[in-house]
Parts: structure tokens; sequence; C-alpha cells
């Protein structure tokens, strides 16, 4: 459970090829300073220095956005939601590393020695996250586009369903889509054209992720078009709309589904069952594919902004694993129950009276969660974000692949409110005992707080504001749950278990991922490791180690942050000793928005020293 930060917002960044989602983070080193940089130095006043390098900043977003339409659309500006570029052709990459070699040159002109506070820090993260955006310009992730986990025909149905981030309110909203349906098809297009070329270049996915896809695809190759859920937009007409509009784009959208819509997904289909999969691979690895040990390697920088190897990870796994197993030993005695680790696994998921055995009771169990918990916040928290959050259950048609839960942020402006998604498909993956734990991880005090209030801080440059790193927003979330008791949850002894059973989902990720992408681990074997450490339904097994599989190095991001988190507050108690308010720590956590674990260090030890020289 717990699964995808930012579901739909996250996978909206990647479709967009965004050249700011992700931040690589050593201790920065001077750069080599331009024969203009040292003229500057002779001319330009820090304040000065600060105001072009905003100026910058704000040119850098805007002309990002006019790149990466579903970024924009994502946060509320409608200017571009009659467009989708194709970000998949050799033609946009060349146009996106064009624009970061661009901006990182701009950028570096203003010397960083003028710069202080959060002008530093934002310029240090725009230079380490547009160099790693570059270095990973090596690493064919274009030729695999597709899977079941991020799978971007599921995404362009969430946007066309009238139920996701494209509006539908407006008649200009309605004909905006119809214009971004004719970019999908030339997308969804290019996806065949670069998985044949994965094909040439021997860069394909594993066939167990693939075969997942084909329903997924097929599900919307439907003989009617009022049976798509394109079609669902029509169905919610808003009623101030005139019978004449109603009528044209009642007809617009059938045409559109029948004659561009249920072609291309037809041919997708098609392509993948009966071309892809005789060619995909039966090895699970990133370290398969041809460079596939820098690749990975590459992608644990990217996820958890540190240069932990994948054996560290992994054996810090291996020793948090067995941590929680004697933890979950604890609540075994509590309950009463006598037997092994391994008879309570099967207890907690064979006891009918753990689960719901309808969704409604379930989705209405999370709603009230959100009033408690939303009591219980004042006491660790003095800011909270202006937004509001809904819960709802995953979609139908992405169900069975999908995570057990997420949340997509609402917009900036709280028009539109955050989602905490739980997926209804197998209700044995939705144990009542993991409740208290996933509603604080996915919505509040985790996800939704933290991402709402990094979009509501006005004085940070709009590239931090709405961009994403994982390892801040996971660890963020499963530090959030790690102080349930503290909020005042947790008391059911079965709830905490529900805590601990999460934590150790995060655990094995460690083992897991690095064991399938570093250390050869086949996809039976993974399964067969989580269900031995856990009482988690085979189902949400199956479905964790596929993302893992699909998604190499994000799994680790959790731990990682969390663990930096835990040991920044510690060193901050031990430290400030009675001046250590809890309130004030996660306020300075939370109101810069995410950042790599070195700057969040650098920037957490600041304000101990400033707080110690106020004594």
């Amino acid at each position: 459970m717990n699964k995808i930060t930012l579901v739909s917002l996250s996978i909206a960044l990647a479709l967009a090829g965004c050249a700011d989602d992700q931040t690589e983070t050593q201790t920065p080193q001077p750069v080599q300073k331009a024969e203009s940089v040292v003229k500057q130095e002779q001319t330009m006043t820090a304040e000065e220095a600060s105001k072009k390098l905003n100026q910058l900043f704000a040119q850098n977003f805007q002309e990002n956005l006019k790149l990466n339409p579903i970024q924009a659309t994502a946060i509320g500006d409608n200017r571009y939601n009659d467009q989708l570029p194709n970000f998949l052709s050799p033609e946009y990459r060349q146009t996106m590393h064009d624009f970061t070699v661009r901006w990182l040159d701009k950028i570096k002109q203003i010397d960083r020695e003028l710069l202080t506070g959060q002008d530093r820090v934002s310029y240090d993260v725009f230079i380490y996250q547009s160099k790693l955006t570059l270095e990973g310009e090596q690493f064919p992730q274009h030729l695999i586009p597709l899977n079941q986990s991020n799978n971007l025909t599921s995404f362009f149905a969430q946007l066309g369903s009238g139920q996701s981030l494209q509006p539908f309110n407006t008649v200009e909203d309605y004909d905006n889509w119809l214009k971004r349906v004719d970019d999908g098809v030339v997308l969804m297009d290019q996806i065949i054209a670069n998985m044949n070329q994965g094909i040439e270049q021997n860069v394909v996915q594993p066939r167990a992720l693939m075969e997942k896809v084909i329903p997924q695809i097929k599900a919307h190759v439907v003989e009617e078009p009022t049976q798509s859920i394109f079609y669902k937009p029509i169905e919610n007409l808003p009623e101030d709309f005139s019978e004449e509009d109603k009528k044209r784009l009642t007809a617009a959208y059938k045409k559109t589904i029948t004659e561009k819509l249920v072609p291309v997904y037809k041919r997708l289909h098609d392509f993948v069952q009966n071309d892809y999969l005789e060619h995909a691979r039966d090895s699970f690895g990133l370290s398969e594919q041809p460079n596939g040990k820098a690749w990975y390697n590459y992608q644990l920088k990217t996820f958890t902004t540190t240069d932990l190897t994948a054996d560290e990870i992994h054996q810090f796994g291996l020793a948090e694993v067995a941590r929680i197993r004697s933890e979950m030993k604890k609540v075994m005695a509590q309950e009463g129950f006598k037997g092994t680790l391994d008879e309570w696994f099967t207890y907690v998921q064979t006891n009918p009276e753990f689960y719901y055995d309808n969704e409604e009771d379930l989705l209405q169990g999370y709603r009230d969660l959100q009033i408690k918990v939303n009591k219980l916040l004042p006491k660790m928290f003095d800011v909270q974000p202006k937004s509001d959050y809904e819960v709802r259950a995953v979609e139908a048609f992405r169900a069975e692949s999908a995570s057990g839960a997420s949340y997509m942020p609402g917009s900036p402006d709280g028009s539109r409110p955050g989602v905490f998604y739980v997926n209804t498909f197998n209700l044995k993956g939705q144990p009542k005992f993991g409740m208290e734990t996933l509603s604080i991880h996915e919505a509040a005090p985790g996800h939704h707080f933290q991402l709402s209030l990094q979009q509501e801080v006005e004085g940070l440059p709009m590239f931090r504001r709405f961009g994403g790193l994982s390892v801040f927003t996971e660890g963020w979330a499963l530090y959030a749950e790690s102080i349930g008791k503290e909020m005042g949850m947790f008391t059911d002894p079965m709830q905490y278990y529900g805590r601990l059973s999460d934590e150790m989902l995060r655990a094995m990720r460690l083992v897991v991922d690095t064991g399938l992408h570093a250390k050869g681990w086949s996809r039976q074997k993974a399964i067969d490791y989580m269900m031995e450490n856990s009482s988690m339904a085979d189902t949400d097994v199956i479905s964790e180690v596929e993302r893992y599989i699909a998604w190499p190095g994000q799994a680790v991001s959790y731990k990682v942050g969390q663990r930096e988190i835990s040991r920044l507050r510690a060193e901050a108690e031990e430290k400030l000793g009675e001046q250590f308010d809890i309130r004030e720590f996660h306020s300075e956590i939370l109101l810069d928005g995410a950042m790599p674990m070195p700057v969040l260090k650098t920037k957490l030890q600041e304000w101990i020293d400033s707080k110690l020289g106020e004594a």
C-alpha cells in the first residue's frame, strides 16, 4: 500500500519530459567562473543578483510550462489545456536537451557567492537537477515508455474521464480536450515506433509486465462510444450549456472516440499482443538491459539524492526487516496470540473480522479517519494546508494493476481538492488494521500536507513549489506514520501492527528492489521474500514486486528519506533540549518544499545554530 506519490501528477511530469523533477545532490562545488561572471562581480550587488536569479527562475518556469502543458494543467494553469507534445519523439527530446543546456548556462552566469539563504539553495538545486537530467540522457528510457504501473495510455484515459486534472467546466474546456486528443493519438503511435526501436536495440520490457498492460489497453477498445470512459464528460455536461453546444459536443465526442481513440488503442493493443510480447525479455532486473548496471546506479542516485550503493541499501533493508519482525512479535504477545510469526501472518490474512466486505464501508472508514486525524493535527503542527482532500476509489479500468493507495494533489488555490485514492479491487488487500497508517501516509499529515503546503509557499521559485523529489516526499510521508503514536493514533495494538506492517513493506522494498536490479533476483524470489516477511495479500505482493520491476530505484526512497528526517529530528532534540518545539521543527521541514537530503541537512543545521544563538 501507500504506493506512488503524486500518482497522476508524477506521471504527468514524467509525461512532459520535465527537466526539473529530480535532483542530484552532492556537496556543492564552486562553479568555474567564466569571464562574464568575473565582470559581473564588479557591477552586480547581492540584491541585484537575487533579483536577477529569481527573474530567470520565473522565465524558465514559464517557458517550461509551454513545453510541458500537462504540468501546466496539473497546477491549474489552463493556457495549454488543448496541447500534448509528442515528448517521446527525437525532435522533442532534442528540444528539451537544448532547453536544459541553455538554462543551465543562464543560471551559472549568476555568481553563487553573491547569493544567500533560499536563493543559494535554489541555485544549487537548479544546477544539480539540470546536470542530473543531462546525465540521464545516456539511458534510453524513451524506448520502454509503457508498463503496467506508469501506463501512459491509462493516464490519458484518466485525463479524459473528467475526474482528473483536465477540467471540463466550460464549452472551451470540452473543445480543448478534443484538440488534446489529436496530440494524444500522435503520442500513442510514437509509443509503438519507440518500442519497435527498442526491439531493434534489445532494450525491452519484461514479458511479465507487458502481459499486464494488454488488458489495460484493451479496456478502451469498445464497441459503442457510450461505453468508453472518454464519454464520461458528455454524461456530465453542465446544465448551463446551450442545447446547441450539448448536441455539437455529444456528436464530436462520439466521433472522436469511434474514429480516433478506439483505433489508436486497438493499434497499440494489437502491437503489444501480437508483436512486442514475443520480443519481451524473461529477465526482470534493470541490470539485464544494455548498460543496465550504470542505469540502475543512476536511478538510485536520482531517487535517494545520495551516493548509497545497491549493497549498502540492501544491507540496510535486511537489518530493518529483522528489527520490524521483532516489533511485530511484541504485538502478537499483546494480542495473546500463541504461535509463530508465520502463523500470525496467516491469522491476520484469513480472519474476516479484519476486512470489510463492501467498498463503500471501506471508503467511509477512511472518511471517518479524515475527521479524527484533523482534530489531532494541532498538537504536532502549527501550519496546515488551505486545501482539503477527498477519498475516492481507484477507477475500475486501472484498479487491477494499480497500487493499494495513492495521492494526487489539488490545485494551489484550493479550487480542486487533493484526492486520496483507495484501491478497492481486492478488499483483502485493505485490512482494517492498516487504515490509520495508510491515511496518515497518503493524506494528513503525509502527502496531502507536504505537497499542498509546498504549493502554497509563495516565496519559493515556481520550480521548487511544483517540483517533485521522491526521497523527500516519500520520506516525509513515512516519517509522518512514525509520529502517529505521538499524535494520539495507534492506541489499538492492531492499528499499531498496521503501522509496523506498512513499515515492513518499505523495509522489504530496500531488499527486493536492489535484489531485482542489482543481484539477479527473479520475480518469484522477490514475491516469496515478501510473502515470508509480511501478512500482505498475495495480490498486493505481486502488484508491489511488478511495480519495482517497472520503476527501478523509486521504492528505496521511502526508508532512506525517513531515516534522514528522523536522524535530523533526534539531532535537533539533543542539541536544543528545552528549546526544541516539535511544531516548529515540522514547519522547518515543510515550508521550503522538497529538498535533497544533503540540502535539508544543511538547512536544519543552520536552524539549530540560529536557535542556539538566540539563547
